[in-house]
């Protein structure tokens, strides 16, 4: 009885992560039907070369002075491969045909978890608020979506801050990846800044990086992968 109550929470764990990382990330070309040519506009095989250079480095891989991709990190790029430039409308397009765009708390949820994340942001929320305020820190949501469209399928790793800014990286091909250690350290960045983040049901807790610095508070958003 114990193993088959172990296996149908398995079950309903995976089909909550397959929820939350499906995602509706596609190539932004092949989705809007643009013209090769238009001025700042990338043709579907421009646009797959620059995901394959964003899969798995970081701006300053690139000679970039970012640690995370940003709208205007991609933008520079973009003009040094391409000599193209693109309007900053332009590369939010494309992040957001990538699955990058704004999400509310409930969308990062399967139907099974959509109530108790209403009642986290009620009752637990306010409290991460105060908290990242009182120690000075930046407030992010972290998730993930399957971007579809290029071989292998890659996963967008996103930090969204409760700005409205929005920070990524395209992670290499792995099955069922843990939550990178260095994602975290870059969004903390090279001066050391507190951070907080929401951890969205992309990940179990298992898959969270351990010893993190104290600067590095992370927050499990409730899922049918956690018990808490």
């Amino acid at each position: 009885m114990g193993v088959a109550l172990k296996d149908a929470r398995r079950s309903v764990t995976s089909w909550c992560r397959r929820h939350t990382i499906g995602g509706d990330g596609a190539v932004a070309a092949a989705r809007r039907g643009q013209r090769p040519g238009e001025a700042g506009t990338l043709t579907r095989e421009q646009e797959l070369d620059l995901i394959e250079a964003l899969r798995g480095r970081y701006p300053d891989q690139h000679g970039l002075d970012d640690e995370l991709w940003t709208r205007q990190a991609v933008a520079a790029l973009i003009h040094r491969r391409y000599d193209l430039r693109p309007d900053p409308a332009e590369v939010a397009g494309y992040l957001r045909a990538w699955g990058l765009g704004p999400r509310e708390p409930t969308d990062r949820a399967c139907g099974l978890c959509v109530d108790r994340v209403a009642v986290w942001m009620e009752r637990a929320y306010p409290a991460i608020v105060r908290s990242a305020h009182e120690h000075g820190a930046e407030l992010h949501w972290i998730g993930r979506t399957r971007l579809h469209g290029v071989v292998p399928a890659a996963d967008v790793l996103s930090a969204m801050s409760v700005r409205g800014r929005v920070r990524f990286m395209i992670a290499t091909p792995t099955v069922d990846p843990p939550l990178p250690r260095d994602f975290l350290l870059r969004l903390s960045g090279t001066d050391g800044r507190a951070v907080h983040v929401v951890v969205d049901g992309s990940w179990s807790r298992a898959e969270w990086p351990r010893r993190l610095p104290p600067r590095i508070v992370p927050h499990p958003l409730p899922s049918c992968g956690r018990s808490a």
